[in-house]
């Protein structure tokens, strides 16, 4: 078992990592909630697994927990399924003195947080993410969110969990296009912050391998952004260094519709993309493009997308929450292990793309 605690004075997040931990989540749960009602929001495929694991660990608590299930994929992460869920808690008599369980990957928790920070103007909420990018990265730090039409995340607050349950179990679970996603985001904690954790994601050379070290990284991982999101809670300095590869990756997301690219895999796209044009700048130190590709290939991770339109990429660059009053904060890395804030006018956006 490993565990974290952030603190951010008016809120602590207790995280813990261990196997077989969902099993015994309601004993956990009780420990921060005192009352009985619950509302669990999941997706199909992940009540399908584990809805009744957990509905018999909170039960053995006393707990009375209700599934709000909905659809897999980004495509529910919107208004329409959020409505759904508010009509659900209502529905359920749900009030501020109850709890919202996010059981889930990243779509779920964004969509589940975003639900608890909203309804009745904020109730308590737990997360249990079942997926390798939720465990190591939007699990914790209180980003939650819907998209719009328009791009992703547009509507979103800070809000963060009572408690978040790791269990790297589940994570057998999952198929490979899941494990690649997770794993994109668990290298871009190397680019930025972990030389160390980037030196072994690319020395394991085997799935045997990387799930006898998988709680490590999950652990490395969540300290960086722990520490992080401790110094800058609301985003608007330091804690932009974990968007690494995610303003490329972001309008990709969209300009495939959320289809055919997952976001670790759009990520991982723009990591590469953007490094080797600063590269190319004299931004970046030469071969570190090289790197990152040489850790993407590792674990099959695609980093070359066939050819876009430029200026609708551009587009939905222009949209993205990091464009601020006309600039444009772009993360670039030195060299390995140690990233900065790059802020452009957003008419230069296209040196870039």
């Amino acid at each position: 078992m490993k565990k974290l605690n952030m603190n951010l004075g008016s809120i602590t997040s207790n995280i813990i990592i261990e196997k077989g931990i969902i099993k015994n989540a309601g004993h956990d749960i009780r420990k921060v909630y005192s009352s009985n009602k619950i509302a669990v929001v999941t997706d199909e495929n992940v009540f399908g697994l584990y809805g009744e694991i957990l509905e018999k660990s909170l039960a053995a608590e006393n707990f009375t927990p209700t599934f709000i299930v909905i659809k897999p994929g980004e495509q529910s992460k919107t208004v329409d399924t959020l409505k759904h869920v508010y009509s659900n808690l209502v529905s359920m008599g749900i009030t501020r003195g109850d709890l919202i369980v996010a059981l889930g990957g990243g779509v779920v928790g964004d969509l589940a947080g975003f639900a608890a920070s909203t309804y009745l103007r904020g109730i308590d909420f737990v997360q249990i993410p079942t997926s390798l990018l939720a465990q190591i990265d939007s699990s914790i730090g209180g980003k939650v969110a819907v998209n719009l039409d328009e791009g992703k995340n547009l509507i979103g607050s800070f809000y963060h969990p009572k408690l978040v349950l790791v269990d790297p179990e589940v994570l057998n679970s999952l198929p490979e296009k899941f494990v690649k996603d997770g794993l994109g985001e668990a290298i871009k904690y190397g680019c930025i912050r972990d030389k160390e954790l980037f030196s072994m994601l690319l020395d394991i050379k085997s799935n045997f391998e990387l799930l006898d070290n998988i709680e490590d990284i999950i652990f490395r991982c969540l300290s960086i952004k722990k520490e992080t999101v401790e110094m800058d809670e609301k985003d608007k300095g330091i804690r932009m260094l974990l968007n690494f590869g995610h303003t490329i990756g972001h309008a990709i997301e969209k300009y495939f519709n959320y289809e055919k690219y997952s976001h670790g895999e759009a990520v991982s796209v723009g990591m590469y993309w953007i490094t080797k044009k600063s590269e190319e700048m004299g931004i970046t130190e030469k071969g570190t493009s090289d790197k990152i590709k040489g850790a993407l290939e590792n674990y099959g991770i695609e980093y070359i997308i066939p050819h876009l339109d430029r200026e609708e990429i551009i587009k939905n660059i222009l949209v993205d929450k990091k464009n601020i009053s006309g600039k444009l904060n772009l993360i670039l890395l030195k060299d390995i292990g140690n990233a900065f804030i790059y802020t452009i006018p957003e008419q230069e956006t296209s040196k870039f793309i």
